[in-house]
């Protein structure tokens, strides 16, 4: 009896034994490593912010006649590096797959009219609003349409990854009534299918650009007033590189208190449409 007695013991003590051993080697796992955020010291480091846009986004980005990337949010960005000492290289890219270039760092932010979105902001980390913005239908001047209801069974084009593209399918009656809805690599290819080959009866654009390509050529568009959506406009930096993205929000508060910013803003729009104090927007304000 005392030798059964001895063997359960023995036992015992070797399942505690074991027992022990496991919380401890629970406890000795480490945790996991947290990378550290170095996107402003990167940027800071190699002397340049790599801003990518599309190049063919009057006012915002677009080509001159000599062929430099000129407009609205390249003065603007230039100033912000200015402020985080260092100098601004603008870099061209496929609007497409504009968040494959700054997840492979081929550029630091995406600046160029990036409307915030919901499906955009799990992608990448967007600095507190700066502009607003609403999507525009535009038809030739001498176009019968004056309405969306007047667009049924006709042919709309926006420009692919938009957020024309997103406003259209948004409204599920209105995408439905088109007869078509036609991609397009850029809203200047849309544009010239509209009012220089009569290809397309509307095309939905942003009105920042619509107002500006109007008041270019008076005459060319007419606007409707019927909207597709309002929304707002931020920089989209890689997403976790917050301390990059705090430090262009704060380069635009003091932009905005010296008068850069209106100097600016007026340049492009006769007035100063940049808006402030607005928060940064989280995955909550779409939902």
């Amino acid at each position: 009896m005392r030798k059964k007695i001895s063997i359960l013991l023995v036992l015992l003590m070797m399942v505690s034994v074991f027992a022990f051993v496991g919380c401890g080697a629970e406890k000795e796992e480490a945790a996991p490593e947290v990378a550290a955020d170095t996107s402003l010291t990167d940027v800071q480091e190699a002397g340049v912010l790599v801003l990518g846009c599309d190049d063919a986004f009057p006012p915002m980005g677009f080509r001159d006649p000599a062929g430099t990337i000129v407009g609205f949010d390249i003065d603007l960005a230039t100033a912000v590096a200015e402020k985080l000492g260092v100098t601004l290289e603008t870099k061209a890219i496929n609007w497409d797959t504009k968040v494959m270039e700054l997840d492979g760092g081929n550029i630091d932010v995406i600046w160029n009219g990036f409307s915030i979105t919901a499906d955009r902001n799990l992608e990448v980390e967007y600095t507190k609003p700066y502009l607003n913005n609403q999507i525009m239908l535009c038809v030739r001047p001498d176009s019968d349409i004056e309405t969306k209801a007047d667009l049924a069974g006709k042919i709309v084009g926006y420009q692919v990854q938009s957020s024309a593209d997103d406003a259209i399918k948004a409204e599920a009656d209105f995408y439905a009534s088109l007869g078509e809805a036609r991609e397009y690599d850029t809203y200047q290819d849309a544009l010239l299918d509209l009012t220089g080959s009569s290809r397309i009866d509307a095309v939905a654009v942003d009105k920042i650009m619509i107002e500006y390509a109007a008041a270019q050529e008076p005459g060319k568009y007419k606007v409707l007033e019927d909207a597709l959506g309002t929304e707002f406009m931020g920089i989209g930096c890689k997403k976790g590189s917050v301390a990059l993205r705090e430090a262009i929000d704060v380069a635009l508060d003091e932009l905005y208190e010296d008068g850069t910013v209106e100097e600016i803003s007026t340049k492009w729009f006769g007035k100063n449409i940049v808006i402030r104090d607005v928060e940064k927007l989280t995955q909550e304000d779409f939902e």
